[in-house]
């Protein structure tokens, strides 16, 4: 991660308990080095991290494009405005890319802090401000090795991860951590600090912002994925492509064909049946000129006690997310990569529903007729009867979905108190929402826990383009009943890159799984897993029921379902927890 900066805050502007040179001694021995200054905060970044001074309005950390992915690198491309709202509007409207923008306040008493909304996260932004006082920063390790925060459980937000396991929150697992989730901006002037969202999904799923032509959001489709694929691309000198075998890497791989970087391509195997996407890896590779790299993960490789980057402030880094992420950051080092790439997200924003939603959305939107052919859509996406396809979209017109899911109180002991999810700022849909946005959207505010669980994007860039500001907005743009024409999931993605892509890749419904790897994982080391969980972080504060735990565990379960991926997901929270002292 290139980006990497710590921002001491003192709303009062009275430094006087703090020696200035002993201060910053200390931040260049951990590498930091002065950025910007003023009466209430100053910043420091390290030597690498890209930097863009707006002199009077702000300065830019990270990189920006404009939204045919031309790069941000003149103060002049953006001092159009002289006031820092302005600049804020202008930029969230009109640009977009790995960056962080920080504003000093009215008189200097002050700091606005803008993250870029892209969903897959990029630069973090994790902040700890108590009477206008404190810090924010990428990396919660560097105020640990100066010496202002210590580290800390929240053992509330423990409780709430177990019961809502998906859902992305502003609060951290680590005490008087908080996060700035994507597309929100943060204000603090003197004590007062507060937090208000700057760009919402539901501003591109709204009727006038909706395409009615299938052709015209495949071409808008095509022209963002291509675009935010290259100007990430134009960032560094070698880039590894994670390549899946799947629709959503190979879309990735074919938009990389006219990169100036380095591309290496690879794509993982197991060691048991299941997961060998070799047919289809391959395919794309050599569209790309180059040969196929396979890397193994081997049982033996998984494991559910490893150590944690201390960046981590959640717990989402799990078995296989361990084993993949030393598996790339090995490949990435035998190549000599800046970069990885991934089309991480994909199902999300190609609106890859599993619901009758897409058919209710018809309905609300163009009528009978067209809820009639989304319905018949939706029996030959999903291999079932017209009938049950037209009877699940009724139920999906009475009773729209959720923002948030119930929560999930399997394996938790009777005294784990029930609690309200945290409100997300997405999760908050206009009063007229269509069933197949609320999901989408829902989904989109999920894929905000990814950059949490990829490890490897701490010592190197990761990209997951298809989260790039640019491209969740033309994919919302195409209502959902679009995504499923012809009963094909991902349909405009399809028709954007149907002369690019193979004709094996291109129509092909299913795909590889690790679960057979993950079953072998478990069978192999189901007793040593089960002594974990019970003599555990989590048992000790009292969070699990051990002996549903023991009973369930007696025997092996199937490697699929609700029970077998729960295991997993609490020895990943565990181990987190075992990390934190």
């Amino acid at each position: 991660m290139s980006t990497c900066y710590l921002a001491l805050i003192n709303g009062d502007g009275d430094w006087s308990e703090s020696s200035p040179v002993e201060m910053e001694s200390k931040l260049r021995d951990i590498g930091l080095h002065p950025c910007l200054s003023s009466t209430s905060f100053r910043l420091f970044v390290t030597r690498d991290t890209p930097i863009l001074s707006l002199p009077g309005v702000g300065t830019i950390l990270g990189n920006m494009f404009f939204r045919d992915g031309t790069p941000i690198a003149y103060a002049e491309q953006l001092l159009a405005f002289a006031d820092p709202a302005q600049i804020r509007k202008y930029i969230v409207e009109n640009c977009w890319g790995p960056y962080l923008l920080l504003q000093p306040e009215v008189e200097g008493r002050g700091i606005v802090v803008l993250r870029n909304p892209s969903a897959s996260g990029d630069i973090p932004c994790l902040y700890s401000i108590r009477d206008g006082t404190g810090f924010i920063t990428s990396d919660i390790s560097l105020p640990e090795r100066l010496g202002i925060y210590r580290r800390k459980i929240d053992w509330n937000v423990i409780s709430h991860r177990l019961l809502y396991p998906q859902l992305k929150s502003a609060r951290t697992a680590l005490y008087d951590i908080q996060e700035l989730l994507p597309g929100c901006i943060l204000q603090l002037e003197r004590s007062k600090i507060a937090t208000h969202t700057a760009w919402s999904p539901w501003s591109f799923v709204s009727p006038g912002s909706r395409h009615s032509n299938p052709k015209e959001a495949a071409a808008e489709v095509r022209y963002a994925v291509s675009s935010a694929v290259q100007a990430l691309a134009n960032m560094g000198q070698a880039i590894l492509l994670e390549l899946s075998g799947g629709l959503d890497s190979s879309i990735i791989g074919a938009c990389l064909q006219n990169s100036n970087a380095r591309v290496v391509c690879t794509t993982l195997v197991t060691t048991v049946p299941g997961a060998d996407e070799r047919h289809y890896a391959t395919q794309i590779a050599h569209q790309l000129g180059v040969e196929l790299r396979a890397a193994t993960l081997r049982l033996d490789e998984a494991r559910f006690d490893f150590p944690v980057p201390p960046q981590c402030t959640m717990p989402r880094i799990g078995t296989i997310q361990h084993a993949v992420d030393e598996v790339m950051l090995a490949a990435g080092q035998r190549e000599n990569v800046d970069s990885f790439f991934s089309g991480g997200g994909g199902d999300t924003v190609f609106s890859y529903l599993e619901t009758a939603a897409p058919a209710a959305d018809a309905f609300r939107e163009r009528g009978a007729m067209a809820c009639l052919a989304a319905a018949r859509n939706l029996a030959t996406l999903h291999g079932c009867t017209f009938w049950k396809a037209g009877q699940l979209t009724i139920r999906k017109l009475r009773r729209p979905p959720p923002m948030t899911r119930a929560p999930d109180r399997f394996l938790l002991a009777e005294n784990v108190t029930d609690m309200p999810p945290d409100i997300h700022p997405w999760n908050e849909p206009p009063v007229d929402a269509l069933p197949g946005d609320r999901e989408r959207i829902r989904g989109l505010a999920t894929c905000q826990a990814y950059r949490d669980s990829l490890a490897r994007g701490v010592d190197r860039e990761m990209h997951m383009p298809l989260l790039s500001q640019p491209v969740m907005e033309a994919c919302l743009r195409a209502p959902s009943w679009m995504w499923i024409s012809e009963g094909q999931n991902r349909a405009i993605a399809r028709k954007a890159f149907a002369d690019t892509l193979p004709v094996d890749i291109l129509k092909r419904r299913s795909k590889g799984t690790f679960m057979g790897y993950l079953g072998a994982v478990y069978r192999r080391n189901r007793e040593q897993m089960r002594d974990y969980l019970v003599n555990g972080q989590l048992q000790a504060q009292g969070l699990l029921d051990a002996d549903a735990i023991r009973c369930l565990m007696a025997n092996d379960l199937p490697p699929r379902g609700h029970p077998f991926i729960r295991i997993f997901d609490l020895c990943m929270i565990d181990n987190w927890a075992r990390r934190q002292s």
